[in-house]
């Protein structure tokens, strides 16, 4: 699916302008292939920007923002009834993950499939479909459309047990995570 992403931006005497107005491809999740599974990177930065500028955009190195960088997209969780993998071959998979999504694989737990912990703190609303966030301690909450998360860098993962895909509007913005006091 393609999402149309308008961004505004500043002339070189400081007026308002648009910069682009493009459609924009979703991205298939390797390990769960299918337009269920689309990611959509519509925007962010590993600095934080300044203005005025021409709207044009910022450099992106990983999938997670680093501490002050941000991120801005959609993603899908599909359902649990999707298709298994099969006859898949790892190796290649992994290395694709990786080549979409840089970074992402060294925030997951191999042992714990889908759980996570990032240093971000993560604003996610619920467009369609249903999910259930799954904290460390087994705790899960069942959201549906209009729901928010706010997440505060906490271990979690989604879990979608529906029959259609959950599409969810994601903005990370990358935080300091500092040591628990002992």
């Amino acid at each position: 699916m393609k999402v149309r992403r308008v961004v505004t931006g500043h002339t070189p005497d400081g007026k308002a302008t648009i910069a682009s107005d493009m459609k924009i491809d979703g991205i298939e999740f390797p390990l769960e292939p299918g337009p269920e599974s689309e990611h959509h990177k519509l925007w962010g930065a590993d600095i934080m920007p300044t203005f005025p500028d021409n709207g044009a955009p910022y450099p992106m190195f990983t999938y997670f923002p680093p501490v002050g960088g941000f991120r801005f997209g959609l993603f899908s969780v599909p359902p649990k009834s999707a298709a298994p993998l099969e006859d898949i071959d790892w190796e290649i998979a992994l290395r694709e993950v990786e080549e979409k999504f840089p970074g992402l694989l060294a925030y997951t737990e191999p042992d714990n499939p889908g759980m996570h912990t990032t240093n971000t703190i993560d604003f996610e609303y619920v467009i369609s479909g249903e999910v259930f966030l799954e904290l460390n301690d087994g705790v899960e909450i069942h959201l549906q459309p209009g729901d928010t998360v706010v997440q505060n860098g906490t271990r979690h993962r989604w879990r979608n047990k529906g029959t259609e895909p959950c599409r969810m509007v994601l903005c990370m913005i990358g935080t300091q995570r500092n040591k628990p006091a002992s």
